[in-house]
């Protein structure tokens, strides 16, 4: 299974780095870092390098749109967003955290459906017209989206779930926790992801 995680200039690193962090805990899970060019530079300056193109991003089981500062850019870039449009939640996972979300609205794929977002990104997708919820997480059907950086989390334990079982979810969730602190970490991630879970996935 490969997820592709959409990380672009000025990129926030808590969004996209914590959610490859946890995917890559669960074996046989294919994760790339997927950006419009070569390299790409975070809000903070840190510079990667990306691992596939938008356009194999495309193909992925499951696509997480990471946010950051010029996120606004990204929705008025042509190419980038032509490009995009050959996401398709009927045959993937889509995902968005914070910003990101504004790229799921932009592409028309919220319509008629509430989402999570950050505070500052909040107008902009209440302009889209989008319902913005005040949690961090929701999902619908194979559409997700997560609000604030921390939230991360749980879209990662979403996207392991709904491709490799709860199980694979809870422990990929229990490695990265705190330690002394690692069933409440998982207990919390839970409690915001399963119920939006399949009632198969949420049982099993």
């Amino acid at each position: 299974m490969h997820t592709a995680i959409l990380t672009f200039d000025g990129y926030n690193e808590l969004d996209s780095l914590i959610a490859l962090g946890v995917l890559n805990r669960v074996p046989g899970m294919r994760v790339s870092i997927a950006s419009p060019a070569p390299r790409v530079t975070s809000m903070n300056g840190v510079t990667i390098d990306a691992m596939i193109g938008l356009e194999e991003a495309c193909t992925a089981d499951a696509v997480i749109v990471g946010s950051g500062s010029k996120t606004r850019e990204v929705v008025e870039d042509p190419a980038i967003m032509s490009t995009l449009a050959r996401l398709d939640p009927a045959r993937q996972l889509l995902a968005a955290q914070c910003s990101g979300t504004l790229v799921l609205a932009k592409l028309g794929l919220l319509d008629g459906v509430p989402a999570c977002t950050d505070l500052t990104t909040k107008p902009w997708v209440l302009a889209a017209g989008v319902e913005v919820l005040n949690q961090p997480f929701f999902a619908r059907s194979d559409l997700a989206t997560a609000g604030g950086c921390l939230a991360s989390t749980y879209l990662a334990t979403w996207v392991i779930a709904r491709l490799q079982g709860l199980d694979a979810a809870e422990h990929a969730m229990h490695y990265v926790a705190p330690v002394g602190e690692k069933d409440d970490y998982v207990a919390r991630a839970l409690r915001n992801v399963t119920p939006y879970l399949e009632p198969a996935v949420a049982s099993s």
